[in-house]
């Protein structure tokens, strides 16, 4: 009896931590993932790392502190570490290298959902952000999925959404003049609608000049339109003032008179402006989406957390509860978003009950 009574008292120290580390571990999921409820999934994600790597901790200090011999204690803390590489090695490389680059792509952000990037060969908006690869929308409305560990291998060029340069590149013969073409081109840009073009002369060669202009495009999503529409404003602007854009050794292919100019007659554009359809409208509408989500969730947790700090300074009932149903409708909206596997889906809902309307993005006033 009395041995028994001494084995249950030498256990007091790991039944007491234990009790301590569970306390500690609830309260940190509390705090950092059960309490937060306008956490957007990128939060989330680094928050659950720091809860794994918490409960390994904690397991570790409960094997510390058990009433056993050091060589028991250090096979125990053997064997868990021989479990958990068991776990890594048996799981597919493929997968811990993708989830380990979603990860780094997390910290580093070279890209966000909506932005145009170029990876390899693979060109497109991105339309979502996963654990183990990165879908984007190409201009011709294909979905592809990158491994992450293909985004990380290879060089990422982002287009910012505060602007890009758009460019058009063009070889001309040497018996016009330069200041001429680089006017006419800097007009083009102009009626495109870039703002602050410029011209480049690239290259001195055999036979033709080439020329590159550009100009800043404050809209990114219109890149590929703005593009095209650049191309055309530069043949219509050249050909209009009687430049022909041509090579050099096109008088080689056939027999022409000296006078003869090779440039298209003009043609009027009839359709109307409003029934043009834009490529980016149609070839990106998940990226589109997937963009807008992103960006009603950061603006929701801003809400949240404006309306709470206002909050503390409402003295009177009526308006508390006004504002906590302001708050309570923007955490339901935030959650459906967060939580539905289709957002886009959720967000053509019409009948969806805690969709934020225009009347709830008011303050109510403080002063009555």
């Amino acid at each position: 009896m009395g041995n028994l009574l001494d084995i249950l008292i030498s256990f007091i120290p790991f039944i007491g931590m234990a009790i301590a580390a569970s306390v500690a571990l609830w309260g940190a999921y509390r705090v950092l993932i059960g309490g937060q409820t306008n956490l957007d999934g990128e939060r989330r994600f680094s928050r659950q790392l720091i809860m794994i790597g918490l409960t390994f901790l904690g397991l570790l200090v409960c094997v510390l502190v058990l009433p056993i011999g050091e060589s028991s204690r250090n096979q125990l803390i053997g064997l868990i570490g021989i479990l958990i590489s068991g776990v890594l090695a048996f799981s597919s490389t493929t997968i811990i290298s993708n989830l380990m680059a979603g990860v780094l792509l997390r910290i580093t952000k070279p890209f966000r959902v909506g932005d145009f990037i170029r990876i390899g060969d693979h060109f497109g908006r991105v339309s979502e952000r996963g654990l183990f690869d990165t879908e984007i929308q190409t201009e011709t409305r294909e979905l592809i999925a990158l491994p992450n560990t293909y985004c990380i291998n290879n060089p990422v060029v982002a287009t910012l959404s505060s602007g890009t340069i758009i460019s058009a590149k063009l070889s001309l013969g040497y018996d016009i003049d330069h200041k001429k073409i680089e006017n006419l081109l800097i007009e083009a840009a102009h009626i495109c609608g870039l703002e602050e073009p410029f011209v480049h002369i690239l290259e001195l060669g055999n036979f033709a000049v080439t020329y590159r202009v550009s100009g800043l495009l404050e809209e990114s999503k219109r890149l590929i339109t703005v593009r095209s529409s650049l191309y055309g404003c530069v043949l219509d602007t050249l050909h209009g003032h009687g430049v022909e854009i041509m090579s050099p050794s096109f008088m080689n292919q056939r027999q022409s008179h000296q006078k003869v100019s090779v440039i298209p007659p003009t043609t009027m554009d009839t359709a109307p402006d409003n029934q043009k359809a834009s490529a980016e409208d149609i070839a990106f509408d998940k990226a589109d989406k997937a963009e807008e989500i992103e960006n009603e969730k950061q603006q929701l947790v801003e809400e949240i957390e404006n309306l709470e700090e206002t909050m503390k300074d409402i003295a009177e009932d009526g308006q508390k509860k006004f504002q906590q149903d302001a708050i309570e409708k923007r955490k339901g909206r935030l959650k459906l978003l967060e939580e539905t596997p289709n957002p886009v889906d959720a967000d053509n809902d019409k009948s969806n009950p805690v969709a934020v309307s225009d009347s709830d993005t008011s303050t109510p006033d403080l002063q009555s």
